[in-house]
């Protein structure tokens, strides 16, 4: 049994996501998790809310509430839409906790102590009508680098250059649209990334098994322009993490917070935490997800994310990891995803364009989406959304094929040979090309999910269930039957198995369904198929079983006009 760490990007407090954020970390993040348990390993699934900054604090206030309680509501919010979608986090925490605190001051103190961090007295931008200095991400203009005209102070989305406020053209305040700007001194605390830089490189270029998404965005900013900068890590703000060291005051830096993208993947760590926490176990509980000198040496960590959060956890994470000089896990694996876009366009919060995650489930249970988003990831190139396409696949592979199938089995069996699996023939040599198709496409569709290579895994899925419709449509028991019944009886209960084994294989996909198939067969064994042919006997002759409801519904030419105009958004 392998030990297996997973975190999940931490979804910003500021607003309910979209399918596009969903699954670029949540969503493939929690498939992987669900399969490394039916593998029978032990699993470590973390995610949290990341709450720290000034769009929490201008969200707060567009709500008319404290910040401290916004916070406190969304994450209530974020959590019930997890559930909703049968995220299956071992703990879904906070930024904002004690121990994301405790932990952020440590590592900083730890990084001070190595000569990782200097003080700087810096000019930053400052909104004379908005009152109050601007981080980076609330100035834009247009991005020196390739013209593009709303680019942020850290970073251009269009050429994805690494950038400071300053060196914007035409600057912006995002907070009032103002460019009443003045340039101010203030002094922080940067770390200096750039000494760990050929650290970073031999550590990044070892990952030979690393998507080619991931490897390439991470040495880009690696090399780009001048190379790696040392980073900004506090802010003008009140909301976030008081700098201190450790427990200690940090002279100079009263009033000062932790920059949230220094605070925010410490989380991870601190999360496991709370969940010892929560659960009233001793630190030495999670410290043996996390310390490799205390048991963390044999986990193998992977990490979800949009390619947007890459450099982030390829770089300045690391550094804060390497710089402490303290044995701390090491991600083994980053899983980074392109975009999903909307039927034509982005999704966008302010036109109301696209689905956000509330929406989704008003609409139609969890699975539903799950299959699509799932089997359309964007992992080699942007994918996109559109509503047809949606269709067609729920219409196809959940009804057609999947929900078809159960349905004709279980209906026939109960008409023809009541609610028990039934006990007469024996496997002739259709059934037998059947198991050692199923077998052979098992080891395929573990070799994709182990790889996480989740499209793959979805169609080697699909042509698990589409297997097990084409043995029917030639076996034909219902025709059988008439001639033959003990022979219709053997295939029957080969049918019936195969029920059982889908609910295993696609469990990790569409929970809900798995569950309802393994309810109708009446039983618990979840089991891993190790081998197809016993697998495909774990139901004995005499079992018990139901005829559940449908399975999935067909979505109708008028739902889907209707769902495309409802979530088309405001048009420019």
């Amino acid at each position: 049994m392998a030990r297996i760490l997973i975190t999940s990007a931490i979804p910003y407090i500021n607003g309910i996501k979209h399918l596009g954020n969903l699954v670029g970390s949540q969503l493939p993040a929690d498939l992987f998790a669900r399969y490394m348990r039916g593998r029978g390993h032990e699993v470590m699934f973390i995610c949290a809310t990341d709450e720290h900054g000034t769009p929490a604090e201008l969200a707060a206030a567009k709500a008319g509430q404290p910040v401290a309680e916004y916070c406190a509501e969304m994450h209530q919010v974020q959590a019930e839409l997890a559930r909703g979608f049968r995220l299956s986090f071992d703990h879904f925490g906070r930024s904002s906790s004690t121990r994301n605190h405790r932990l952020t001051q440590h590592f900083a103190g730890r990084l001070d102590e190595a000569g990782l961090i200097r003080e700087v007295s810096e000019k930053q931008v400052y909104s004379v009508d908005d009152g109050r200095f601007l981080p980076d991400r609330y100035i834009e203009g247009t991005c020196p680098n390739c013209g593009y005209d709303s680019a942020r102070g850290d970073q251009c989305d269009n050429c994805t250059k690494q950038l400071d406020p300053t060196d914007l053209i035409n600057p912006r305040s995002t907070i009032s649209g103002s460019t009443n700007l003045e340039v101010r001194e203030t002094k922080h605390l940067y770390l200096r990334q750039s000494l760990m830089r050929e650290k970073l490189r031999e550590w990044i270029t070892s990952k030979t098994d690393w998507p080619v998404l991931t490897t390439s965005i991470a040495l880009k900013w690696l090399d780009d322009g001048d190379g790696l900068q040392d980073r900004g890590i506090t802010r003008d703000l009140h909301w976030g993490i008081p700098v201190q060291k450790g427990d200690q005051p940090w002279p100079g830096m009263e009033g000062k917070v932790f920059y949230v993208w220094f605070d925010a993947p410490i989380e991870y760590i601190a999360c496991t935490a709370e969940w010892a926490d929560a659960h009233g176990k001793p630190d030495a509980e999670w410290e043996r997800w996390w310390r490799t000198d205390r048991g963390a040496a044999d986990v193998t960590y992977y990490q979800f994310m949009g390619k947007d959060n890459v450099p982030f956890h390829t770089l300045s994470f690391p550094v804060t990891i390497l710089g402490s000089g303290e044995p701390w896990k090491l991600v083994d694996y980053l899983k980074s995803f392109n975009y999903l876009n909307y039927d034509g366009g982005q999704f966008s919060t302010s036109r109301g364009r696209g689905v956000f995650m509330d929406q989704a489930l008003s609409i139609l249970p969890a699975d539903y989406w799950r299959w699509w988003l799932l089997s359309h990831a964007p992992e080699s190139s942007d994918s996109e959304f559109t509503w047809e396409n949606f269709q067609v696949s729920v219409n196809k592979d959940l009804a057609d094929v999947l929900g078809n199938l159960v349905s004709r089995v279980t209906k026939f069996a109960r008409s023809k040979f009541g609610e028990t699996v039934p006990e007469g023939g024996s496997f002739g040599p259709q059934e037998t090309a059947l198991i050692a198709e199923i077998g052979a496409r098992i080891r395929d569709y573990e070799g994709f999910m182990d790889a996480m290579e989740i499209r793959k895994a979805a169609g080697e899925l699909r042509a698990i269930w589409v297997a097990g419709n084409e043995y029917l449509q030639a076996a034909a028991p219902w025709t059988v039957v008439k001639t033959d019944p003990e022979q219709a009886q053997a295939q029957i209960r080969l049918a019936l198995n195969l029920i059982r084994l889908y609910a295993v294989l696609s469990r990790p996909f569409i929970p809900d369904a798995a569950e309802a198939m393994m309810q109708a067969m009446g039983s618990d064994d979840w089991s891993w198929p190790g081998d197809a042919a016993g697998a495909l006997r774990v139901l004995p002759p005499g079992h018990g079983f139901s005829v559940p409801e449908n399975l999935f519904r067909k979505i109708t030419d008028e739902e889907r006009a209707e769902w495309q105009t409802r979530f088309a958004g405001k048009r420019d």
